[in-house]
């Protein structure tokens, strides 16, 4: 099953490194980064982990909830956790899937149904199409889909930049361009006429293209 923006994140269930889930009633009414690696003990997986055990409070600011997978049971996932904290100094505490029989892997279109029902004897390189980041609304669609090489490391600074544009852009009706970092102008999208806009920014924005009307970032008002 191939997944694309905007259709629903599938459910599942499956143990973890904090136990059992069921990945739907997990996300509750949050934002969910779901990101796989397709093997433990692999050298780059292990700095992202790392790097992301250090962010993880600037995701939970989004409301945004952290969660790995990885292809090998739970045992293996606790002694990489070892590794992981000695070589980057950071502690890992998101819970990370353990998707040793492959199930988790091909609900997402990250394996092919024939590749097995076990993790025993696979290689990273047999592994190597688990490597996406999928960003995950609270209304349990996907939002956005990154899919990385194994020789690649994910930039989760970038990340966060798109968590950021998803979350203004489904509150307000505007884009964000090019570079675009929290706080910086915005586009009002196409669809909303002149004067729906006026309605919307009162204050007015400024026309580059009868298509392109630029305003500043809209600021969220505390309820």
């Amino acid at each position: 099953m191939a997944l694309r923006i905007a259709e629903r994140a599938p459910d599942f269930t499956a143990e973890t490194t904090q136990g059992p889930i069921s990945f739907h009633a997990w996300l509750g009414d949050s934002w969910g980064m779901l990101f796989s690696h397709p093997k433990d003990f692999t050298p780059v997986c292990t700095t992202e982990l790392g790097y992301l055990a250090k962010c993880q409070d600037q995701f939970a600011a989004r409301d945004c909830k952290v969660i790995g997978l990885s292809v090998d049971p739970v045992g293996d996932h606790q002694r990489w956790l070892d590794d992981i904290k000695e070589v980057t100094g950071g502690e890992v505490t998101y819970p990370i899937i353990a998707d040793h029989d492959l199930a988790v892997a091909k609900l997402y279109d990250m394996l092919p149904a024939d590749a097995g029902d076990t993790s025993e004897g696979r290689t990273p390189l047999n592994n190597q199409t688990v490597r996406t980041v999928y960003l995950i609304g609270p209304d349990k669609l996907i939002k956005a889909m990154l899919v990385y090489p194994m020789s690649t490391g994910r930039n989760f600074d970038e990340v966060l930049r798109l968590i950021d544009s998803c979350q203004l852009t489904a509150e307000y009706k505007v884009a964000t361009p090019v570079n675009w970092k929290q706080g910086e102008d915005v586009i009002i999208v196409p669809a909303v006429s002149d004067d729906d806009a006026r309605a919307l920014f009162p204050d007015g924005w400024k026309t580059l293209k009868p298509y392109m009307r630029v305003v500043p970032q809209p600021e969220k008002v505390d309820e």
